[in-house]
């Protein structure tokens, strides 16, 4: 008996080592059930733990018990003490009567373990034999002490799986976040760089983990506390308090990105920097919100004092009382005044349509509309308002009709040939034309004028944006011409696109999709 005995406390030290090394918790529970079913020679047993913080109990693993019986052991489960001094299970034998006849196995014998560690009850081990011998007073000593470590191991392993989980959420967070995340150790290199972080600088997380920060976010224009802003930075937070940075940055493939940073520091116990949290948000929409409303505040009060002087100097002179006007200088003053009319007009109307298509408010008028008819039209309309040009008509016979807002079109037209007109100074062939192709039409504005930089091509469809050359202080507009035949043709479901070289012109394309004729 005595040798039985130190064999159980050997294998109780053997299995409190192997317990301890362990902390995946299925894994644990296994290895704590057979252990105590060996130590006693148990024929079959169950661990239930608690759900979070309330009373219930829920089985977590069994032994020698089949898993499709495991929900009819509830008498067992229920009432449980949850103060560990009152452990004791009430009617215990009483219900394990209840379990043996509902599972239909000999269960006549029962142990009843807590499992109680830092004086909190997580849950209970269960242990059973199907014979008359019960379990002895040595049974209950060896069992409470492997308890004991079991408690523990089971607490230590839930604590990791609850940190773990908790590690694995705000890993998610920081993956998924709309904005660039990343967290710097004491010396500024990165060690967490999530996925919003890396579309914002071009940089893949797997490059960027283990880099100086200054490699990988490096600001130009920088205002602010740039801590990443030179090689050999030391991160210095005065008063404990964040750091904000706003600058440029160039990405690797060439583009440049607005963005403001936060730089948070994060302190250990011993109040020593352990990390900085840097929060990076993209910002390109809103200064360019702030550039085109300081733009369009310029532009227009330089396009709207233009015709205003104009026709206020015109009538005021035609008006004075002591000069008497003949015919011809009463018909071009007159001609001026309803010229620049005309011109505020046509500004006001572009700035209506610009707002109303940033308000959602631009809609189409369809019918059916003969282009080159529309297009000869507008043509004739600028050939006696300018000696310069020489316009051609290039469509060719049988051109398809297509469904569309004319006006709109012609509105179209008129801003291209403006634009071809203003952007060829020195004169040269206008030519219009088109031609069909699939389901599709392509019409075309080609001038012989100055043409338009590479470097500048993409941005002309964008609303205020105005060719930087020596002509854009001598020629007239506020820059939405281009915008709003951009979202004319859009609308029509086409797409516009343009080629130019310096100093040879620039050919404007758009397409309009082929649709049936309106019914008569």
């Amino acid at each position: 008996m005595i040798g039985y005995q130190l064999r159980q406390r050997e294998y109780l030290l053997e299995i409190s080592r192997a317990m301890t090394s362990r902390l995946d918790l299925p894994s644990l529970l296994r290895l704590i059930l057979t252990s105590a079913a060996d130590l006693v020679r148990a024929e079959a047993g169950v661990i239930a733990l608690r759900r979070g913080r309330s009373s219930a109990l829920a089985i977590h693993a069994s032994y020698g018990v089949p898993v499709s019986v495991l929900p009819r052991f509830a008498p067992l489960l229920t009432d449980f003490p949850l103060r560990p001094e009152d452990y004791a299970v009430p009617d215990l034998q009483a219900r394990l009567n209840l379990v043996a006849r509902a599972v239909r196995l000999p269960l006549n014998q029962v142990i009843a373990l807590p499992l109680i560690a830092h004086y909190e009850l997580s849950g209970v081990i269960y242990l059973f034999r199907s014979g008359s011998s019960a379990f002895t007073e040595n049974d209950h000593a060896v069992l409470s002490s492997f308890a004991d470590q079991a408690a523990i191991a089971v607490r230590n392993a839930q604590l990791y799986q609850q940190v773990s989980g908790e590690k694995r959420q705000l890993d998610a967070v920081i993956q998924h976040s709309a904005d660039g995340v990343m967290i710097l150790d004491p010396e500024l290199r990165i060690q967490v760089f999530n996925e919003a972080l890396s579309r914002l600088t071009g940089w893949p997380a797997e490059q960027a983990i283990g880099r100086p920060c200054y490699q990988v976010l490096a600001l130009e224009q920088m205002e602010g506390d740039d801590l990443c802003g030179a090689e050999g930075g030391e991160a210095a937070f005065p008063g404990g308090r964040p750091l904000m940075a706003d600058g440029v940055l160039l990405r690797a493939g060439g583009s440049r990105v607005a963005l403001s940073v936060t730089y948070s520091p994060l302190y250990d116990d011993e109040g020593r920097l352990a990390n900085v949290i840097v929060n990076v948000v993209d910002v390109t929409r809103f200064r360019e919100a702030e550039e085109m409303k300081s733009t369009f505040v310029s532009v227009i009060s330089h396009e709207l004092k233009t015709p205003v002087a104009l026709i206020k100097g015109y009538a005021n002179t035609l008006a004075r009382e002591d000069a008497h006007w003949d015919e011809e200088t009463l018909r071009e003053g007159l001609q001026v005044i309803s010229e620049e009319s005309d011109r505020l007009t046509a500004l006001i109307n572009n700035l209506l349509d610009a707002s109303r298509i940033q308000a959602g408010g631009f809609k189409l008028e369809r019918a059916d509309v003969d282009l080159p008819r529309l297009a000869g039209a507008v043509v004739e309309n600028w050939r006696t308002q300018t000696e310069k040009h020489r316009f051609a008509l290039d469509f060719p016979a049988r051109f398809p009709t297509v469904v569309g807002d004319e006006e709109r079109l012609r509105q179209v037209f008129n801003n291209l040939l403006s634009n071809a007109i203003k952007y060829s100074p020195e004169g040269g062939e206008v030519r219009v034309g088109g031609w069909r192709e699939n389901d599709e039409v392509t019409v075309y504005v080609a001038d012989q004028g100055i043409g338009v930089p590479e470097s500048e091509q993409g941005n002309l469809f964008q609303r205020f944006y105005r060719v930087d050359s020596s002509l854009r202080r001598s020629t007239q507009g506020a820059g939405l011409g281009l915008f709003l035949c951009r979202t004319i043709v859009e609308a029509h479901g086409g797409r516009i696109w343009l080629r130019s070289e310096a100093g040879k012109g620039t050919t404007v394309f758009f397409t309009l999709p082929l649709e049936e004729s309106l019914p008569e």
